[in-house]
């Protein structure tokens, strides 16, 4: 279990679903990690989960530059260096077009765009060549899925600059990928303003889409964000792995 010995992992949103397992895996395989998030109630409750010396929180909100600038400089002060960024930290509301307004719009693009491409470009002066990015987009972007309009767009950003990244730090051997799940028990459902009823009504539709008719767990996301942050996946640069049961191929 020494896949990332010695590296610093960084992870946004790392204190609930994807970004938490991501995290518990990779202290698995020997890194140091950092987690961000929020709300410093769910990330103290995180570090009592996971529980280890290696583990290191930050509050810290992508959608604010300001906060990303207070990373970076906690980041170098405890670190020096990072070898890896999961950015990970999004929000995802399905609405009708109709039902969107201007603020709903801009929250998307504010965390999921805006706040990822500028987390990429102020942790890149303390990423070591060689280093690895992991870029979390969504199976939403390969296919026209009702009332996620906005979500979707904010997500086909993100696969883009997996590719025009990986393009401009090839010099610098920094590989950017993406993983992009679909259908995937995690708390971001409960964020997204819904009764129980429309998020049950709406989770048994996803279920059915999905060729394997089930959800994945976050477990099986980190396993292949793991894979692309190591060197298991030294020849693989701009690429996607979906996630996703299926559900946007089959």
């Amino acid at each position: 279990m020494s896949k990332l010995k010695n590296k610093v992992a960084v992870i946004t949103g790392g204190s609930t679903g994807i970004g938490l397992a991501t995290a518990k895996l990779f202290l698995r395989e020997g890194a140091r990690v950092v987690i961000t998030g929020r709300t410093l109630e769910t990330l103290e409750k995180a570090q009592r989960e996971i529980d280890d010396d290696n583990l290191q929180i930050v509050q810290s909100d992508t959608s604010d530059l300001t906060a990303i600038d207070t990373l970076a400089g906690k980041l170098k002060a405890s670190y020096g260096q990072i070898d890896i960024l999961f950015a990970n930290a999004g929000i995802a509301w399905f609405a009708p077009i109709e039902q969107v307004d201007e603020a709903f719009f801009d929250a998307h693009f504010n965390t999921n765009v805006k706040g990822l491409f500028f987390t990429i470009k102020k942790l890149l002066p303390l990423m070591n060549n060689g280093g690895t990015i992991v870029l979390n987009a969504s199976a939403v972007i390969h296919k026209g899925f009702e009332n996620s309009s906005v979500y979707s767009a904010t997500k086909g950003a993100v696969r883009s600059f997996a590719r025009t990244l990986s393009a401009e730090l090839a010099p610098r051997h920094i590989r950017v990928n993406t993983v992009s799940p679909g259908p995937v028990e995690t708390p971001i459902y409960n964020k997204m303003g819904m009764t129980e009823e429309q998020l049950r009504l709406m989770a048994e539709d996803f279920a059915n889409r999905v060729p394997l008719k089930r959800f994945g767990n976050a477990d099986e996301v980190a396993n292949t964000v793991l894979f692309l942050a190591s060197s298991d996946s030294s020849f693989i640069a701009g690429e996607e792995i979906l996630v996703d049961g299926g559900i946007a191929t089959i």
